[in-house]
């Protein structure tokens, strides 16, 4: 169960983490405008705007992850094969940003779909 909580916990911490890219390309395109943010991040390109988009990203794969996590806990089907595709659902992610900041799209659309599938798995393991 452990196991389920840390990486719920890790899942929930990056869509934050990914937030630091965007802020350091708001920084070198004339500073962080703090009144309008959002409408800074519209106007980014490149890797800024790859940027903001592997961040809100982020938080829509938490939500699927995160439905996951819970439908295992609720059912108490915490197997070592959920664990598994937990973590590998957390270093997916952790590839997958990198790799959209890099700009590698089909790769990174690769890594996306690994990480659904993780997702997934783990709620339909828990059907009886």
């Amino acid at each position: 169960m452990n196991t389920l909580i840390i990486c719920l916990l890790i899942a929930a911490i990056l869509p934050y983490l990914a937030r630091i890219p965007v802020a350091s390309a708001m920084a070198k395109a004339g500073g962080y405008n703090n009144d309008e943010p959002r409408a800074q991040q519209a106007l980014l390109h490149g890797f800024g705007g790859r940027a903001v988009a592997a961040h809100k990203n982020s938080f829509e794969a938490l939500i699927i992850f995160g439905l996951a996590v819970v439908t295992a806990l609720a059912t108490s089907h915490i197997t070592p094969l959920i664990e598994y595709l937990a973590i590998a659902f957390i270093v997916s992610r952790v590839i997958y940003h990198i790799i959209y900041l890099m700009g590698i799209s089909t790769l990174r659309s690769l890594i996306w779909f690994v990480g659904l599938v993780c997702s997934l798995t783990i709620m339909g393991l828990c059907i009886n």
